[in-house]
Protein backbone atom coordinates (compact mmCIF):
# COMPACT_ATOMS: atom_id res chain seq x y z
CA UNK A 1 0.00 0.00 0.00
CA UNK A 2 1.52 3.56 -0.66
CA UNK A 3 0.68 6.51 0.96
CA UNK A 4 -0.24 9.84 -0.88
CA UNK A 5 0.77 12.88 -0.11
CA UNK A 6 -1.70 15.71 -1.06
CA UNK A 7 -0.55 19.44 0.05
CA UNK A 8 -3.37 21.94 0.35
CA UNK A 9 -2.43 25.89 0.99
CA UNK A 10 -4.06 27.42 4.01
CA UNK A 11 -5.91 29.51 1.17
CA UNK A 12 -7.77 26.37 -0.52
CA UNK A 13 -8.41 25.08 3.22
CA UNK A 14 -10.33 28.28 4.08
CA UNK A 15 -12.14 28.32 1.14
CA UNK A 16 -13.47 25.02 0.79
CA UNK A 17 -14.69 25.40 4.35
CA UNK A 18 -16.27 28.68 3.59
CA UNK A 19 -18.12 26.92 0.63
CA UNK A 20 -19.11 23.93 2.91
CA UNK A 21 -20.07 26.61 5.51
CA UNK A 22 -22.28 28.65 2.56
CA UNK A 23 -23.62 24.97 1.69
CA UNK A 24 -24.73 23.58 4.91
CA UNK A 25 -26.53 26.85 5.77
CA UNK A 26 -28.56 26.49 2.21
CA UNK A 27 -29.97 22.91 3.55
CA UNK A 28 -33.54 23.20 4.60
CA UNK A 29 -33.20 20.15 7.30
CA UNK A 30 -29.95 21.89 8.76
CA UNK A 31 -31.04 24.84 8.72
CA UNK A 32 -34.25 24.19 10.79
CA UNK A 33 -32.48 21.70 12.92
CA UNK A 34 -30.29 24.60 13.75
CA UNK A 35 -32.95 27.33 13.91
CA UNK A 36 -34.55 24.60 16.65
CA UNK A 37 -31.64 24.13 19.26
CA UNK A 38 -32.94 22.18 22.05
CA UNK A 39 -35.91 20.44 20.05
CA UNK A 40 -35.15 16.77 19.65
CA UNK A 41 -37.64 16.84 16.66
CA UNK A 42 -37.20 18.87 13.65
CA UNK A 43 -40.42 21.09 12.29
CA UNK A 44 -40.94 18.83 9.65
CA UNK A 45 -40.77 15.49 11.77
CA UNK A 46 -43.37 17.71 13.95
CA UNK A 47 -46.13 17.94 11.65
CA UNK A 48 -45.65 14.92 10.09
CA UNK A 49 -46.57 13.43 13.77
CA UNK A 50 -49.34 15.97 14.07
CA UNK A 51 -51.29 14.36 11.08
CA UNK A 52 -50.45 10.74 11.82
CA UNK A 53 -51.70 11.76 15.72
CA UNK A 54 -55.30 12.30 14.12
CA UNK A 55 -54.99 9.21 12.31
CA UNK A 56 -53.95 6.83 15.54
CA UNK A 57 -57.40 8.48 16.82
CA UNK A 58 -56.36 8.81 20.17
CA UNK A 59 -56.63 12.91 22.23
CA UNK A 60 -53.10 12.25 23.92
CA UNK A 61 -50.49 12.22 21.35
CA UNK A 62 -52.43 15.47 19.64
CA UNK A 63 -52.53 16.61 23.01
CA UNK A 64 -48.57 16.48 23.62
CA UNK A 65 -47.90 18.39 20.25
CA UNK A 66 -49.92 21.81 21.15
CA UNK A 67 -48.61 24.51 22.94
CA UNK A 68 -50.68 25.18 26.04
CA UNK A 69 -51.96 28.81 24.32
CA UNK A 70 -52.50 26.95 21.40
CA UNK A 71 -55.56 28.50 18.97
CA UNK A 72 -56.81 27.29 15.50
CA UNK A 73 -58.74 29.31 12.71
CA UNK A 74 -60.71 28.43 9.91
CA UNK A 75 -63.18 29.66 7.38
CA UNK A 76 -65.56 27.64 9.39
CA UNK A 77 -66.35 30.31 11.84
CA UNK A 78 -63.09 28.97 14.18
CA UNK A 79 -61.32 32.16 14.94
CA UNK A 80 -58.08 31.73 17.59
CA UNK A 81 -60.07 29.49 19.44
CA UNK A 82 -58.51 27.74 22.36
CA UNK A 83 -56.86 24.18 22.49
CA UNK A 84 -59.90 23.18 24.80
CA UNK A 85 -63.00 24.62 22.15
CA UNK A 86 -60.43 22.60 19.62
CA UNK A 87 -60.77 19.59 21.27
CA UNK A 88 -64.48 20.09 21.49
CA UNK A 89 -65.33 21.48 18.01
CA UNK A 90 -63.05 20.04 15.37
CA UNK A 91 -61.45 17.07 17.28
CA UNK A 92 -64.57 15.16 18.70
CA UNK A 93 -66.69 15.93 15.54
CA UNK A 94 -64.19 15.35 12.93
CA UNK A 95 -62.11 12.35 14.55
CA UNK A 96 -64.72 9.76 13.54
CA UNK A 97 -64.50 10.84 9.75
CA UNK A 98 -60.58 10.78 8.91
CA UNK A 99 -59.07 7.80 7.63
CA UNK A 100 -55.97 8.84 6.62
CA UNK A 101 -53.86 11.96 5.33
CA UNK A 102 -51.56 12.01 2.16
CA UNK A 103 -49.28 15.26 2.64
CA UNK A 104 -48.52 16.30 -0.31
CA UNK A 105 -46.20 19.01 0.40
CA UNK A 106 -44.50 20.36 3.60
CA UNK A 107 -42.16 23.02 3.84
CA UNK A 108 -40.99 24.29 6.99
CA UNK A 109 -38.84 27.18 8.28
CA UNK A 110 -37.81 27.75 11.52
CA UNK A 111 -40.86 28.50 13.25
CA UNK A 112 -43.40 27.82 10.79
CA UNK A 113 -45.10 25.22 8.07
CA UNK A 114 -47.38 24.71 5.29
CA UNK A 115 -48.83 21.64 4.45
CA UNK A 116 -50.66 20.79 1.96
CA UNK A 117 -52.59 17.52 2.28
CA UNK A 118 -55.33 15.02 0.94
CA UNK A 119 -57.43 14.03 3.40
CA UNK A 120 -59.16 10.49 3.15
CA UNK A 121 -62.43 10.54 4.81
CA UNK A 122 -63.26 6.88 6.34
CA UNK A 123 -66.47 6.42 3.54
CA UNK A 124 -64.11 6.63 0.48
CA UNK A 125 -64.26 10.49 -0.22
CA UNK A 126 -60.99 13.27 0.08
CA UNK A 127 -60.56 16.31 -0.33
CA UNK A 128 -57.28 19.04 -0.16
CA UNK A 129 -56.65 21.72 2.32
CA UNK A 130 -53.22 24.07 2.97
CA UNK A 131 -52.77 24.64 6.49
CA UNK A 132 -50.27 27.63 8.11
CA UNK A 133 -48.77 25.62 11.27
CA UNK A 134 -46.60 28.35 13.59
CA UNK A 135 -43.87 26.08 16.17
CA UNK A 136 -42.42 27.22 19.10
CA UNK A 137 -39.97 24.92 21.28
CA UNK A 138 -41.51 21.99 19.67
CA UNK A 139 -45.15 22.55 20.02
CA UNK A 140 -47.79 23.89 17.76
CA UNK A 141 -48.46 27.54 18.70
CA UNK A 142 -51.46 28.00 16.35
CA UNK A 143 -52.73 26.53 13.26
CA UNK A 144 -54.75 27.84 10.50
CA UNK A 145 -56.58 26.24 7.99
CA UNK A 146 -57.04 27.44 4.41
CA UNK A 147 -60.21 24.78 2.97
CA UNK A 148 -59.51 24.03 -0.69
CA UNK A 149 -63.48 24.00 -1.31
CA UNK A 150 -66.47 25.73 0.47
CA UNK A 151 -66.43 22.49 2.61
CA UNK A 152 -63.52 20.87 2.90
CA UNK A 153 -63.83 19.42 6.35
CA UNK A 154 -64.37 15.76 6.83
CA UNK A 155 -67.93 15.37 8.19
CA UNK A 156 -69.33 17.75 5.79
CA UNK A 157 -67.21 15.80 2.74
CA UNK A 158 -68.38 12.53 4.19
CA UNK A 159 -72.03 13.97 4.21
CA UNK A 160 -72.00 15.00 0.58
CA UNK A 161 -72.26 18.66 1.50
CA UNK A 162 -70.88 21.26 -0.61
Amino acid sequence: MTMTTLAVSRRNLLATGACALVGAVGLPGLASAGASAGQNLTNEEIVRKWYAAWEQKDWGPVDSLLADNFTFSSAAGDDHISKSAFKEQCWKTQINFIKHFDLERVSTGPDDAFVKYLCHTTNGKSFQNVEYLRIKNGKLQSIECYFGAESSFPSAVSAGQK
